[in-house]
Protein backbone atom coordinates (compact mmCIF):
# COMPACT_ATOMS: atom_id res chain seq x y z
CA UNK A 1 0.00 0.00 0.00
CA UNK A 2 1.30 3.14 -0.92
CA UNK A 3 2.15 6.08 1.82
CA UNK A 4 -0.57 8.22 2.13
CA UNK A 5 0.30 11.87 3.12
CA UNK A 6 -1.71 14.50 4.25
CA UNK A 7 -2.69 18.57 2.09
CA UNK A 8 -1.68 21.40 3.66
CA UNK A 9 -3.82 24.24 2.85
CA UNK A 10 -3.33 25.76 -0.34
CA UNK A 11 -3.28 22.03 -1.57
CA UNK A 12 0.28 21.17 -1.35
CA UNK A 13 0.87 17.16 -0.50
CA UNK A 14 3.09 17.39 2.77
CA UNK A 15 5.55 14.59 1.81
CA UNK A 16 9.07 12.96 3.12
CA UNK A 17 10.74 14.95 0.87
CA UNK A 18 9.27 17.97 2.28
CA UNK A 19 9.20 17.69 6.25
CA UNK A 20 13.01 16.81 5.57
CA UNK A 21 13.35 20.54 3.73
CA UNK A 22 11.80 22.01 7.08
CA UNK A 23 14.50 20.21 9.08
CA UNK A 24 17.49 22.49 10.59
CA UNK A 25 20.46 22.50 7.88
CA UNK A 26 23.92 22.67 8.74
CA UNK A 27 26.97 23.89 7.21
CA UNK A 28 30.66 23.26 9.69
CA UNK A 29 33.94 24.06 8.13
CA UNK A 30 35.71 20.95 8.07
CA UNK A 31 39.32 22.19 7.18
CA UNK A 32 40.47 25.89 7.42
CA UNK A 33 40.25 28.31 4.13
CA UNK A 34 42.98 30.89 3.62
CA UNK A 35 42.64 33.93 1.10
CA UNK A 36 45.81 36.03 -0.31
CA UNK A 37 45.44 39.02 -2.58
CA UNK A 38 42.32 39.01 -3.39
CA UNK A 39 39.04 41.16 -2.87
CA UNK A 40 36.81 39.26 -5.47
CA UNK A 41 34.04 37.52 -2.70
CA UNK A 42 33.96 33.83 -3.66
CA UNK A 43 31.73 31.00 -2.11
CA UNK A 44 32.76 29.10 1.24
CA UNK A 45 34.21 25.78 -0.07
CA UNK A 46 32.05 24.73 3.34
CA UNK A 47 29.78 27.20 4.48
CA UNK A 48 26.76 26.45 1.36
CA UNK A 49 23.01 24.65 0.60
CA UNK A 50 20.45 24.66 -2.07
CA UNK A 51 17.39 26.44 -1.27
CA UNK A 52 13.97 25.58 -2.43
CA UNK A 53 11.83 27.87 -4.50
CA UNK A 54 9.12 29.59 -2.58
CA UNK A 55 10.63 29.42 0.68
CA UNK A 56 12.09 31.84 3.29
CA UNK A 57 14.65 30.77 4.91
CA UNK A 58 16.71 31.77 8.32
CA UNK A 59 20.34 31.83 8.70
CA UNK A 60 22.36 32.18 11.82
CA UNK A 61 25.56 31.25 13.30
CA UNK A 62 29.01 32.50 13.51
CA UNK A 63 32.22 32.73 11.54
CA UNK A 64 35.58 32.30 13.10
CA UNK A 65 38.74 34.06 11.45
CA UNK A 66 41.93 36.66 11.43
CA UNK A 67 43.97 38.01 9.41
CA UNK A 68 46.39 41.04 8.61
CA UNK A 69 45.15 44.30 10.21
CA UNK A 70 45.27 46.03 6.87
CA UNK A 71 43.35 43.07 4.84
CA UNK A 72 40.23 42.57 7.25
CA UNK A 73 37.59 40.33 6.00
CA UNK A 74 34.15 40.81 3.16
CA UNK A 75 31.30 38.93 4.02
CA UNK A 76 28.55 38.84 1.63
CA UNK A 77 26.20 35.93 -0.36
CA UNK A 78 25.38 33.85 -3.29
CA UNK A 79 21.87 33.60 -3.44
CA UNK A 80 19.55 32.25 -6.17
CA UNK A 81 18.01 34.38 -8.96
CA UNK A 82 15.10 36.47 -7.46
CA UNK A 83 15.39 35.77 -4.24
CA UNK A 84 16.23 39.21 -1.34
CA UNK A 85 16.08 39.12 2.22
CA UNK A 86 17.48 41.22 4.96
CA UNK A 87 21.39 40.22 7.10
CA UNK A 88 23.63 41.78 9.85
CA UNK A 89 27.25 40.43 10.41
CA UNK A 90 27.74 41.32 14.12
CA UNK A 91 31.71 41.88 14.27
CA UNK A 92 34.44 44.13 15.19
CA UNK A 93 34.22 47.23 13.35
CA UNK A 94 37.07 49.30 11.26
CA UNK A 95 37.54 52.43 10.11
CA UNK A 96 35.47 54.69 10.36
CA UNK A 97 33.61 52.51 13.33
CA UNK A 98 33.50 55.00 16.09
CA UNK A 99 32.91 53.57 19.40
CA UNK A 100 33.31 55.21 23.05
CA UNK A 101 35.69 54.58 25.69
CA UNK A 102 34.68 54.29 29.79
CA UNK A 103 35.08 58.05 30.04
CA UNK A 104 32.01 59.06 27.15
CA UNK A 105 35.51 59.57 24.42
CA UNK A 106 34.97 58.76 21.18
CA UNK A 107 37.45 56.87 19.85
CA UNK A 108 38.14 54.88 15.77
CA UNK A 109 38.30 51.43 16.52
CA UNK A 110 40.30 51.22 19.45
CA UNK A 111 40.34 48.03 22.04
CA UNK A 112 39.36 49.36 24.97
CA UNK A 113 38.09 48.52 28.84
CA UNK A 114 34.61 48.60 27.09
CA UNK A 115 35.80 46.47 24.38
CA UNK A 116 35.79 46.82 20.87
CA UNK A 117 33.70 48.70 18.39
CA UNK A 118 31.00 46.70 16.62
CA UNK A 119 28.96 46.89 13.11
CA UNK A 120 25.80 45.49 13.72
CA UNK A 121 23.41 47.42 10.57
CA UNK A 122 20.98 45.50 8.93
CA UNK A 123 21.92 44.85 5.35
CA UNK A 124 19.93 44.09 2.17
CA UNK A 125 21.32 40.94 1.00
CA UNK A 126 21.44 41.69 -2.68
CA UNK A 127 23.20 45.23 -2.60
CA UNK A 128 25.16 44.96 0.57
CA UNK A 129 28.59 43.63 1.41
CA UNK A 130 29.82 43.91 5.02
CA UNK A 131 33.41 43.93 6.17
CA UNK A 132 34.41 43.04 10.10
CA UNK A 133 38.07 44.18 10.94
CA UNK A 134 41.21 41.95 11.84
CA UNK A 135 43.18 42.67 14.45
CA UNK A 136 46.62 40.74 12.93
CA UNK A 137 47.61 36.71 12.63
CA UNK A 138 47.25 35.11 15.27
CA UNK A 139 44.30 37.43 16.67
CA UNK A 140 41.30 34.73 16.46
CA UNK A 141 37.90 37.03 16.33
CA UNK A 142 34.09 35.85 15.03
CA UNK A 143 31.38 37.73 13.60
CA UNK A 144 28.24 36.75 14.61
CA UNK A 145 25.71 36.03 11.40
CA UNK A 146 21.95 36.54 11.24
CA UNK A 147 19.82 36.75 8.13
CA UNK A 148 16.36 35.93 6.30
CA UNK A 149 16.51 34.96 2.79
CA UNK A 150 13.43 34.87 0.83
CA UNK A 151 13.44 32.35 -2.34
CA UNK A 152 11.67 33.47 -5.43
CA UNK A 153 10.40 30.95 -8.34
CA UNK A 154 14.05 29.76 -8.62
CA UNK A 155 15.54 27.38 -6.17
CA UNK A 156 19.05 27.23 -6.45
CA UNK A 157 22.40 27.77 -4.49
CA UNK A 158 22.65 29.80 -1.04
CA UNK A 159 26.47 30.26 0.07
CA UNK A 160 28.40 32.49 2.22
CA UNK A 161 30.66 34.74 0.00
CA UNK A 162 34.29 35.91 1.32
CA UNK A 163 37.58 37.71 0.68
CA UNK A 164 39.76 40.62 2.19
CA UNK A 165 38.79 43.95 2.15
CA UNK A 166 41.99 45.31 1.31
CA UNK A 167 44.35 43.12 -0.86
CA UNK A 168 47.33 41.90 1.35
CA UNK A 169 49.95 39.22 0.70
CA UNK A 170 49.12 37.75 4.14
CA UNK A 171 45.80 35.51 4.20
CA UNK A 172 42.75 36.37 5.41
CA UNK A 173 41.50 32.59 7.10
CA UNK A 174 38.43 31.53 7.98
CA UNK A 175 38.64 28.63 10.56
CA UNK A 176 37.54 25.14 10.65
CA UNK A 177 34.08 24.43 13.32
CA UNK A 178 32.70 27.81 11.53
CA UNK A 179 29.48 26.93 11.52
CA UNK A 180 25.83 28.51 10.08
CA UNK A 181 22.29 27.08 10.76
CA UNK A 182 19.74 27.61 7.71
CA UNK A 183 15.90 26.76 9.02
CA UNK A 184 13.03 26.55 6.71
CA UNK A 185 10.29 28.72 8.07
CA UNK A 186 8.21 28.78 5.63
Amino acid sequence: MAEQYPTLAGGQRLTASLLRSMLPQWARKTSDTSRAATTTPADDPHLTWTVDANAVYQCTGWIKYDGPTAADLLVTWTIPSGADGEWYGWGVGHSPVIAFSNTGVAQLDTASSRGYPIRAESLDIILNQRSVGCLGVGSILVVQIGLTLRVGSTGGTFALKWSQQTSDATAVTVYTDSALRLDRIA
